[in-house]
């Protein structure tokens, strides 16, 4: 039911752009959603709870490996947890050194972080500015709504310590971008007004994540498309009373798609997925939040102490699919005006027990709406859609950063 065919991989291929370090696999926090604590999932009790420089030297070798198999000439390396400050920023100094000189000659390296901030200080800050690292903050809106979900190990809500954080980036001149779990049945303006007035460079609001499965009760509280419900009027108030420079991450992957580009995240398109997570422990994990579906699917059962990544095709049929694009869009989406567009949502939520992943997203309602509203907002039809695609593909340029104003989007792609 979970697994996926490969017989047409022919040969097969990968791309990884980014590896994401899971340098800590234990938090400050214990936020009520967390597909890694609470979703029933216990494997983070049998790791280490900081990554040992062995492995983090063992990451990198297979990192630089991939590169010369490749030939990629750039690559981005995300330290990621649990909460990844809790390595201190000595070390992160330390290991972001290290990157650049095992790479030096072979690609260039860029480094990200995504954090709850609460750890955030002068000292962070010196080390982020000097390796000019990425900063993603971990933020859900309103201070009231933020400390009733992302709490402490004591209960306690963590906003002032999150905003203390993002207030010692902004004294250092950081910039940085916000991921926020959609709140369900929360005031869309005022918690995206709030967002943009922390002054943050990007936003992503994250579907939150269910399965097919569980999310009857969420469905009967807050209606049949909640996320819709929450991102249309902010939608419209970002293109009407704001400038793209903003860029949320969701509408701006829907105009590439809209467009004939292709998205940028693995929560739309069905395109390959272009990065691998590294445990603790150094676990090669692909999808680490399969961990929402049943069973183990997100394990790939190798090291990077033992195997290079490119192994993962000879082991896991079902990561091996998504890292070369060949999951099969779901049977009830084959006949979908966005099939070639949403392509069936994030692979997550597509499962159930009974089907697998042959289902459209539990959110499938949602993303039609919000398809369909930027439809009407950038004036392209699905005739459009397909013409800018062969375009595209024709000229060779499909991974073009294609949206804006319809008439700017035209002009930019020579239509």
């Amino acid at each position: 039911m979970a697994t996926v065919e490969l017989d047409t991989l022919d040969p097969p291929r990968m791309k990884i752009s980014s590896f994401s370090l899971k340098v800590a696999s234990r938090c400050n926090l214990n936020c009520t959603y967390c597909y890694v604590y609470n979703k029933g999932d216990q494997s983070w009790k049998s790791r280490p709870g900081i990554m040992t420089d062995a492995t983090f030297h063992a990451a990198l070798n297979r990192i630089r490996r991939h590169c010369q198999a490749s030939g990629q000439k750039s690559i981005r390396i995300v330290f990621h947890g649990g909460e990844p400050m809790l390595i201190g920023p000595e070390r992160l100094a330390r290991w972001c050194s290290e990157g650049r000189r095992a790479l030096d000659g072979i690609a260039k390296v860029a480094y990200g972080i995504q954090t709850n901030g609460t750890l955030i200080d002068r000292a962070w800050t010196d080390v982020l500015s000097e390796y000019g690292v990425h900063v993603g903050i971990s933020i859900d809106g309103l201070p009231s709504v933020h400390d009733a979900t992302r709490i402490d190990h004591q209960g306690r809500g963590s906003y002032g310590r999150t905003l203390a954080g993002i207030q010692c980036l902004r004294d250092a001149g950081l910039s940085f971008g916000i991921l926020c779990v959609i709140p369900l049945g929360e005031d869309p303006l005022a918690t995206h007004h709030h967002l943009v007035g922390l002054g943050c460079r990007s936003i992503a609001y994250l579907m939150p994540h269910f399965t097919h499965d569980d999310i009857g009760p969420i469905r009967e509280r807050y209606g049949p498309n909640p996320c819709a419900d929450f991102l249309l009027p902010i939608l419209d108030d970002w293109w009407h009373n704001s400038t793209l420079e903003l860029r949320i991450r969701e509408f701006w992957n829907v105009g590439r798609l809209l467009m004939g580009g292709r998205s940028k995240v693995d929560t739309l398109g069905n395109d390959p997925y272009g990065f691998l997570f590294v445990e603790a422990g150094g676990e090669i994990e692909g999808l680490d939040i399969l961990r929402t579906c049943a069973g183990s699917l997100y394990r790939i059962g190798l090291t990077v102490h033992d195997s290079d990544f490119a192994d993962v095709l000879k082991v896991s049929s079902l990561h091996a699919a998504l890292l070369t694009g060949k999951v099969p869009i779901p049977s009830g989406c084959q006949q979908c005006a966005e099939c070639r567009t949403c392509s069936g949502g994030y692979f997550p939520n597509r499962y159930s027990v009974a089907k697998g992943f042959d289902n459209p997203s539990v959110w499938c309602a949602d993303l039609l709406l919000l398809f369909s509203r930027m439809r009407q907002l950038m004036g392209v039809t699905y005739e459009d859609t397909e013409r800018f695609r062969a375009e595209l593909e024709g000229s060779g340029t499909v991974d073009t950063d294609v949206v804006g104003q319809p008439q700017e989007v035209r002009s930019s792609l020579g239509l």
